[in-house]
């Protein structure tokens, strides 16, 4: 993957960065486009911007837009939707009312549900406690903020407890490519997620 600069993004709390997703562009030759540099008031300074709508092919943006898909970080691409510009015309693209943005982001939203069905699946009993205990959590804050965080911390310190013989014995018994596809996670993110829960240094 080549340079990106600043553009709107999406994560899921579970996943995070292994999984970012984002409005992708291609131009007319199937090619994407460098960041466009948006220069501040600062002499010298500015700001590298992949936002799709800079790419509409006036002065000072990027060039011209031919293709919307959805990307994301772990090298999954969505279907390509073509930009018509005789439609769009002189407007800000953000301002016409297209279907590709949308269509990128439900497509997104598809292949993080995939992820998430390939990840190991907990037990459903597990499962349901898990969301019983969120549940609970959020309605005591609407009456007692602080015992809400109290439990909260309960759930941190618990996790911290359980996930230190999970994270050992995964060392022992499982390599990072399997860890990191049942994880749904990146070899990097999955080795820094058990490093924490192991307590030793991701590096060593």
């Amino acid at each position: 993957m080549g340079a990106v600069g600043e553009r709107e993004t999406w994560a899921t709390e579970e996943f995070g960065a292994s999984h970012e997703g984002a409005i992708g562009v291609l131009l007319a030759d199937g090619t994407v486009p460098a960041p466009v540099v948006r220069m501040s008031n600062s002499a010298g300074s500015g700001r590298s911007v992949s936002q799709w709508n800079v790419y509409n092919g006036r002065r000072w943006h990027g060039p011209r837009a031919a293709v919307l898909r959805a990307v994301c970080s772990c090298g999954w691409t969505g279907p390509e939707h073509p930009l018509d510009w005789d439609e769009i015309g002189d407007q800000d693209p953000l301002a016409a009312d297209l279907d590709a943005p949308e269509d990128c982001s439900r497509e997104w939203d598809e292949h993080i549900t995939e992820v998430e069905a390939s990840a190991i699946p907990l037990p459903d009993p597990l499962a349901a406690l898990l969301a019983e205990v969120k549940e609970e959590i959020e309605k005591l804050a609407k009456s007692s903020p602080l015992a809400a965080l109290r439990a909260a911390r309960r759930l941190e310190v618990t996790a911290a407890e359980t996930g230190y013989w999970a994270a050992y014995d995964l060392q022992e018994d499982m390599t990072v490519e399997r860890a990191a596809a049942g994880l749904g996670l990146s070899e990097d993110a999955a080795r820094k997620l058990v490093a924490r829960f192991g307590r030793w240094s991701p590096y060593a």
